[in-house]
């Protein structure tokens, strides 16, 4: 009951705060961790194994670090270790963030092409100077759903498997995949097994994502679809909830994308390539919402068994 109640407080702070700019985020701590590391290790000859071993060795002590506080301050009193709880459910969860990040770059490509491309290069690793107005709708759409299950899902399941400390262990891979994961010249070594370890811990967590997006969707008959389409994406996690949204909206995603002035060229994921609108963001975002209420839900009824 205690895990439920840390589960609930730290859901509707997200729901009612996002991210708040005037706080301190664990994950930028992270990332100047990550940045810190690869600067120094990023050089010279055994660039995989010097990658392997720090991303190892990053997950493995944010793990020890929460378990070893979460469990003194449950020594002391139980408030205490449902306030810290809450605090870092809250700070991994990206839910509500996202969808404020996803309606301003709609709302900046309506006012002008180039405001919309600053805004999507908010959200987004690619490259978005010469974005079209539909691309940049694309993207952030794709960035959507990708984000439900990686901002969302993906900790909640990790919480539920291993508690705050594996919830925030899983915060430190995303974030070591997002800045080192990429088959770039600079990363393809050295962030080989950031993006492995990404691709495991991501794996059940994005095809339940793109269930309950079919649910929330009341569209069963899309599950074929989605089987069909989930694995047209360079990632073998990231196409499933795409594929989902893509079926869900009847639109097009996926195809070729320039990242750090390199062309990827992706498959496509759907095959209605119409136009995309405010109204499809609308419903995209009420889509997300349902399935994460479904997944708390679901959770919250499995701690209190």
């Amino acid at each position: 009951m205690i895990k439920a109640i840390s589960l609930l407080i730290g859901w509707l702070l997200d729901l009612l705060l996002g991210d708040p700019s005037c706080l301190p985020h664990p994950v930028v701590g992270f990332g100047k961790m990550i940045a810190f590391g690869e600067r120094h290790l990023n050089k010279g000859n055994h660039r995989m194994l010097k990658g392997a071993i720090m991303s190892f060795f990053l997950i493995v002590l944010v793990f020890a670090i929460i378990w070893f506080i979460e469990n003194q301050l449950s020594i002391i009193h139980y408030t205490l270790s449902i306030a810290f709880e809450s605090l870092l459910i809250f700070y991994c969860l990206a839910g509500t963030t996202l969808i404020r990040e996803v309606r301003k770059v709609f709302r900046a490509v309506d006012r002008s092409l180039d405001e919309g491309r600053k805004q999507v290069a908010r959200i987004v690793g690619r490259d978005t100077a010469q974005l079209s107005a539909q691309e940049i709708r694309t993207a952030a759409l794709e960035t959507l759903a990708e984000n439900l299950s990686d901002g969302v899902i993906a900790p909640l399941f990790w919480l539920a498997i291993g508690g705050v400390p594996a919830m925030v262990a899983y915060k430190m891979v995303n974030t070591l995949d997002s800045m080192i994961g990429y088959r770039t010249e600079r990363y393809k070594d050295f962030g080989c097994w950031a993006a492995h370890i990404d691709d495991v811990a991501n794996y059940i967590p994005a095809r339940i994502t793109a269930l309950l997006m079919v649910i929330a969707a009341g569209k069963p008959q899309l599950l074929g679809f989605v089987w069909r389409n989930g694995r047209n994406h360079a990632s073998p996690n990231s196409g499933y909830p795409e594929a989902a949204l893509a079926g869900i909206l009847d639109c097009r995603f996926g195809g070729p994308h320039y990242y750090f002035g390199e062309l990827f060229d992706k498959p496509y994921i759907g095959e209605n390539a119409r136009e995309l609108t405010t109204a499809d963001m609308q419903k995209a975002v009420r889509i997300n919402r349902i399935a994460e209420v479904l997944a708390i839900i679901i959770i919250t009824i499995v701690y209190c068994l």
